[in-house]
């Protein structure tokens, strides 16, 4: 259904078209006239189905622009998903000059008090930094008008129940609510019956929420094994865009760090990390200088990025449901994907949970040997080399190179210069995490989504990188000091991995131990 059928104005439809969306979605097309028309609506949708232009139009179109009160509050469970909301609702807004304000925790919020004194329209926040400025009188909502509560199952998950119902408990009553999650818990159900009158329910079905696009597999595996399978397919698959999902935040931190180690261009995202720095990390992402980004269901909630060809599921969900959001990061815009779910023998039941609940058959996959995995670093070391001498004056190092060619074999030296754009074999070695329980699930606290609230507020043990791992780069409890990786940096240790191709190396035939322990 095309946007202008839905009963938006034109400056609404201006802005929707410089945004270059054509077609609604599912979700927008059944929420936006409801919205519009003044109804509560509960829409369950996964996350990547647009749920933020669904109820962001229709609010952008009713508010009073004019207005100096806050007359739409949008409360997000994680940093991430706070800021990605103010963006958009600020692009899709600023010709008519909407003004949409962020708060969150791990910022200044002298400033966010600042900005709240320009009078905004609209403001998108995590449920503690809410609170704190309700309290502090800094943010006001006797005359507030659309409340939205998103990925509201997230925010159940991560504790923020009860933050919840005490900011809605200071919204005037006459008010609308709108109410988005993935799947729909008896928690949930009752804040849609004790705060939302007669609301609509929009249901996205199972069926809709995975594509022919994306390539689903699984690999059976033991868990030790798990690292050493992934980075083969690494070097097998060459993929360009990835994110590999993690149950906790130690394994994000171990596997990135591992990774790291192995000089594949990669990065570790949770709730722990200063904002600074998963702000750092998501733009580096974003730029192309990461190439593999590894997270925590709970920190991905609040990404976009396009291009993503690889999904890569190092542990298996806690909850199947999440085994759709994150297959959803790939397989966009019409765009081919790939999914690779490890799982453990006592995992199997689970995964095929899974498949019941997306209505997909995942097939299996033989992980790669490690001469295929070698053959796949020399193919990406030719192109590298390749590269590397177009981009060369090599008139410039003639002299040299001719002497090098009279002392040593030319084969020699080829094979050296490949042994510097192909990774060291480093060991590493991840702490076992305990599998799921068979036919059942996990703690709901035993995963990504981690109830320290932290998460969402940042302004105590994660502000100033006072929290685990805050100016540590990753946050990682890994087993090797920092002068070590100071060195291993200044050597160019590994190399670094880009789109399968390698960036520098290191010369030694040595092994090196890289052990990470649990801190």
């Amino acid at each position: 259904m095309k946007f202008s059928e839905l009963g938006l104005s034109d400056s609404i439809l201006s802005a929707i078209s410089k945004s270059g969306f054509e077609e609604a979605t599912p979700i927008q097309a059944e929420t936006i006239p409801m919205v519009l028309d003044g109804k509560d609506v509960i829409g369950q949708a996964q996350t990547g189905t647009g749920k933020t232009a669904a109820f962001g139009l229709p609010i952008l179109q009713k508010v009073d622009l004019q207005g100096k009160d806050i007359q739409a509050l949008v409360i997000s469970p994680t940093r991430e998903l706070a800021i990605q909301t103010q963006e958009e609702l600020y692009r899709l807004g600023k010709d008519e000059g909407a003004k949409v304000q962020a708060v969150y925790g791990g910022a200044d919020i002298r400033r966010q008090i600042n900005n709240l004194k320009n009078h905004p329209q609209i403001v998108v926040g995590t449920p503690g930094r809410i609170l704190d400025h309700i309290n502090r009188r800094t943010l006001k909502l006797e005359n507030l008008k659309y409340l939205v509560l998103d990925e509201a199952d997230e925010m159940l998950n991560m504790g923020f129940l009860e933050d919840i119902e005490s900011i809605i408990k200071k919204t005037p009553e006459e008010r609308q609510t709108l109410l988005f999650s993935a799947t729909m818990p008896p928690e949930i159900k009752r804040v849609g019956v004790q705060f939302m009158k007669d609301p609509h329910h929009v249901k996205i079905k199972a069926k809709e929420l995975t594509t022919d696009l994306i390539d689903q597999y699984y690999v059976r595996v033991k868990e030790y094994e798990k690292f050493d399978t992934m980075t083969r397919f690494f070097d097998v698959q060459a993929p360009e865009v990835t994110i590999v999902f993690g149950r906790t935040k130690r394994r994000v931190d171990e596997v990135s760090k591992g990774l790291e180690a192995r000089g594949y261009k990669a990065a570790g995202l949770h709730g722990d990390l200063t904002q600074s720095r998963r702000t750092q990390i998501m733009n580096e992402f974003k730029q192309g200088k990461i190439d593999i980004l590894v997270a925590t269901d709970v920190a991905a909630r609040g990404i976009d990025i396009s291009g993503v060809t690889h999904v890569y599921n190092y542990d298996i969900p806690s909850d199947p449901d999440s085994y759709v959001h994150r297959v959803g990061r790939t397989g966009r815009a019409g765009q081919h994907g790939v999914s690779i779910t490890f799982a453990t023998p006592n995992e199997m039941d689970y995964l095929r949970e899974i498949e019941k609940l997306t209505k997909v058959r995942m097939l299996p996959l033989k992980p790669p040997t490690e001469e295929e995995a070698f053959a796949g670093q020399l193919n990406a070391a030719e192109s590298q080399v390749g590269e590397l001498i177009n981009k060369t004056n090599t008139d410039k190092y003639a002299d040299m190179a001719n002497k090098l060619i009279e002392e040593y074999e030319a084969t020699d030296l080829v094979a050296a210069l490949l042994n510097e754009v192909t990774r060291d074999d480093v060991k590493v070695k991840i702490t076992p995490e305990r599998p799921l329980s068979r036919g059942g699930r996990s703690r709901r606290n035993g995963g990504g989504r981690s109830r320290n609230r932290n998460d969402s507020r940042g302004g105590h043990r994660g502000n100033g990188g006072g929290g685990r791992g805050g100016n540590r780069g990753g946050g990682s409890r890994g087993g090797y000091n920092r002068s070590s990786d100071r060195d291993r940096n200044k050597k160019s240790s590994g190399g670094r991995r880009d789109g399968g191709k390698r960036e520098g190396g290191h010369s030694s035939d040595r092994k090196k131990n890289f052990t990470i322990k649990n801190g």
